[in-house]
């Protein structure tokens, strides 16, 4: 019999798991706190469950806990990135990052991307599968735990497409947000997208509050397509039109990131163009100088070619800041722990096989 994975189920689902299996349905909130508040590991740790329920509950259910593969700490500005195992050998990659407002947590969403964007270090081995509800709040859980700090903001901006694991994208946000867990409140909550269009207009039925980001790394079409495969299946246009339609139905402040690849996006041409797209939009720009990666050229702008651009967009009226470079003396690009990771393994496996 397949054991049931209920670190996933919401409050009114594990109620029904708890009495499929014969126990009274009050059972599932004190499981649901351990879980999710208290953050226990395994079912030993629930100590105000009878020994019979905890041998009752490893007998028909999984609870997925991470494994940490590794830590690295930036003597900088002590951004701390994760690797953690999950249960089937597949690893993932979360950071988080100190403010004076509090801490922010960017997760996975997926092992591996299949977006193929060419400056992301994430999309290089290509996609493996969706993370379930429960593998991306146990990135923030283990981080919360480990940190010993109370984790306030998250951004589910790691590797992988949000969008394109919409229904388990869905389940975290709602559980991560509930307040029988962790309650973190939705507003708190990002969700970067390369722009998969029709889920766009999905999500903004959803009835949530939280922030959207679009990953639009370029002002018009064609170029947009150099960068980001996606743009040949849903144009620019597309996506600002679903841009658009999302603050309609919520409301909510769009953010729109731009990653500035040297000589390929970063003209005073380019700047114009983007001010004349987005305009009349709510929203706000975030410049992201481009984190250079091995298997590809892209370099990063220069420090007054960034500016510049900056000011042309303000001159336009735009909401515009450039992101702070958080970590950079550990692989703090997206998707670099993890491929340096998966690298070296690869070179040890190879290593044992000649010899």
């Amino acid at each position: 019999m397949e054991r049931i994975e209920i670190k996933s189920q919401s409050l009114p689902e594990l109620k029904q798991t708890m009495e499929s299996l014969g126990e009274k349905g009050f059972r599932a909130k004190q499981l649901y706190e351990w879980m999710h508040r208290k953050l226990a590991e395994d079912f030993d740790e629930m100590s105000n469950l009878s020994i019979a329920l905890r041998e009752k509950l490893k007998e028909h259910c999984t609870l997925t806990s991470l494994k940490v593969l590794e830590v690295q700490n930036s003597k900088i500005d002590g951004t701390q990135k994760y690797l953690f195992a999950l249960e089937d050998g597949n690893v993932v990659e979360s950071v988080l990052m100190k403010y004076k407002h509090g801490n922010s947590v960017c997760i996975s969403s997926q092992v591996g991307c299949k977006m193929g964007c060419r400056f992301c270090a994430s999309t290089i081995g290509g996609w493996t599968r969706n993370l379930l509800a429960s593998e991306m709040l146990d990135q923030i859980y283990k981080i919360q735990k480990l940190s010993g700090e109370r984790v306030s903001n998250v951004v589910v901006m790691g590797t992988g497409e949000p969008l394109d694991n919409y229904e388990n994208l869905l389940r975290f946000i709602r559980m991560l947000s509930d307040e029988n867990g962790l309650n973190i409140s939705q507003r708190n909550i990002t969700v970067s997208t390369c722009g998969i269009v029709p889920r766009m207009y999905d999500l903004a039925e959803e009835n949530l509050q939280i922030t959207l980001a679009i990953s639009l790394h370029a002002s018009n079409q064609e170029k947009r397509a150099e960068l980001m495969p996606i743009a040949n299946k849903y144009s620019i246009t597309e996506v600002l039109d679903a841009c658009r339609n999302y603050f309609e139905k919520t409301g909510r402040r769009l953010t729109f990131e731009y990653s500035l690849v040297g000589g390929k996006n970063d003209s005073q041409e380019d700047a114009r163009e983007l001010a004349e797209l987005i305009k009349g939009l709510n929203c706000h720009v975030n410049l992201i100088p481009v984190n250079p990666i091995k298997e590809r050229d892209f370099v990063q702008s220069g420090k007054k070619v960034i500016e510049k651009f900056q000011n042309k967009l303000e001159k336009y009226q735009i909401n515009v800041t450039i992101r702070r470079e958080m970590g950079r003396d550990i692989d703090g690009a997206c998707g670099q722990l993890r491929k340096s990771y998966i690298d070296n393994k690869q070179c040890k496996e190879d290593k044992r096989e000649d010899s």
